[in-house]
């Protein structure tokens, strides 16, 4: 179980104790706040893609959407969504629950600026009804991302 994979993982740092388990399902960024009782643009929504061949997750705030020419413009290609079939496979985590730890291998994961306006934001834990509320500082370094990125916009 994937919850289990990154309890585990994130216990090498301390912080599993942090992680929250819901009755209720928090596999989307309204469902999550909900869950949490937080505003949803604290909802720190892990966006799966392929660049190339390689899988990228991009990690923003829970009220922007990717912005296609500023990700093109720091990855040179157009952003492409995973399929459903693609995110376990090639993540680790299923669809509802793919978050920045614990990934499979080759993963490259970075985080997208719109989260450094928040002393805290809510990333999942592996499952659709998980959470652990980080620092964007905790949040770079438990998930080893290769580092932040602007690729981002307000959504309309």
């Amino acid at each position: 179980m994937s919850i289990e994979k990154v309890r585990a993982y994130l216990h090498t740092y301390g912080v599993d104790g942090r992680i929250r388990e819901f009755d209720q399902s928090s596999a989307t960024v309204a469902l999550a706040a909900q869950a949490l009782g937080c505003e949803p643009c604290r909802i720190a929504k892990t966006i799966s893609l392929l660049v190339g061949e390689t899988p990228v997750l991009i990690v923003a705030a829970g009220d922007v959407k990717i912005d296609n020419q500023k990700f093109k413009a720091r990855f040179q290609t157009k952003a492409k969504m995973l399929r459903f079939e693609q995110v376990e496979p090639l993540t680790g985590h299923q669809v509802g629950g793919v978050c920045p730890f614990a990934v499979n291998d080759g993963v490259q994961i970075y985080l997208d600026t719109s989260l450094k306006r928040f002393e805290t934001v809510f990333p999942a834990c592996g499952s659709a009804n998980s959470a652990i509320e980080l620092t964007p500082e905790e949040l770079k370094q438990f998930s080893h991302a290769a580092g932040w990125v602007d690729v981002c916009k307000p959504m309309e």
